[in-house]
């Protein structure tokens, strides 16, 4: 099955709480709303990447070629594990109704949604072993995907340019909500800004062609993509959101599971919970622009 949006889930789920769930998380989120899926049915994917292409020349009459191959490099992306339970007193369910608990159940899914996009981007394996990869961590400093500033300043927009020419048939650039702004506004001033629509209708605008997702708080209220990198900067990332290039991956979407009433504390419990990770499948699905201030966009 190819890769689908959580948006397209929802218009396939018939389960009516499945389908509230679904959508409470895409709208949480724009990075979840965006990415597509792929669903695995297993606890990793296996693959193997491009590294580099077999030579190739020309030859004489009578004269052979010098035999090549090309590299490929084995890739394993892995599910991680992650949710958390939720306890609602009886007390809030019989004063209050059924909608008491739901309410409370719709806030653990937001939380569950900020703390995975905040995984996506910041995640390192190498600090908490349980947590998934993200794109920070993924993109090597001063590799062919990372893109700095020569110093820090205002965003230049020709360092944006490079990293998308970096990234393979680019669709989203994902951003803070200062960074959107500084670069609106240069886009205002060269009489260039258009929008477009995202999942759900909602009017957001482009640069170069690609809809600015933004990125704003975690599940604690703090920023993902603050001015907070190195001397007061912030990053964006350039990405190829498709199959083959930069999805999701997951064993099934995400479980809220009611436990009932619990022994030792009238309290009813109910267990959210995703096996889920992201999955590059290219070398060239992501690209890292760094080392920007709070500042009005540059050419």
């Amino acid at each position: 099955m190819a890769a689908i949006s959580l948006v397209e889930m929802l218009k396939l789920n018939q389960n009516r709480l499945e389908s509230a769930v679904i959508e409470t998380f895409a709208r949480t989120s724009d990075v979840l709303m965006t990415i597509p899926f792929d669903t695995i049915n297993s606890a990793s994917v296996n693959f193997v990447r491009e590294q580099t292409l077999p030579g190739i020349g020309f030859r004489g009459i009578n004269e052979g070629y010098t035999a090549s191959g090309g590299v490929m490099k084995p890739i394993t992306e892995v599910l991680t594990i992650m949710g958390g339970d939720l306890d609602v007193d009886r007390f809030l369910i019989q004063t209050g109704g059924a909608g008491a608990r739901a309410r409370h159940t719709m806030m653990k899914i937001k939380a569950l949604a900020l703390r995975w996009t905040e995984a996506f981007i910041k995640g390192d394996s190498s600090s908490d072993p349980r947590e998934l990869d993200g794109l920070q961590t993924r993109i090597t400093l001063s590799g062919a995907q990372d893109f700095p500033m020569s110093s820090a300043g205002a965003l230049s927009c020709l360092k944006v340019d490079e990293a998308i020419d970096e990234v393979d048939s680019p669709t989203h650039i994902i951003c803070n909500k200062a960074t959107r702004r500084n670069l609106t506004s240069y886009l205002r001033t060269t009489g260039s800004i258009e929008y477009t629509t995202d999942g759900f209708g909602r009017k957001i605008p482009t640069y170069a062609g690609l809809p600015l997702l933004i990125v704003d708080e975690d599940n604690d209220g703090n920023q993902i993509l603050d001015f907070s990198e190195t001397s007061s900067t912030s990053s964006l990332y350039v990405v190829s959101f498709g199959t083959g290039m930069l999805t999701g991956i997951q064993d099934a979407p995400i479980s809220v599971r009611d436990l009932g009433e619990i022994d030792g504390s009238p309290v009813h419990r109910t267990r959210a919970e995703w096996y889920a990770g992201i999955s590059a499948w290219s070398g060239r699905c992501a690209a890292r622009v760094r080392l920007f201030t709070n500042a009005t966009a540059v050419a």
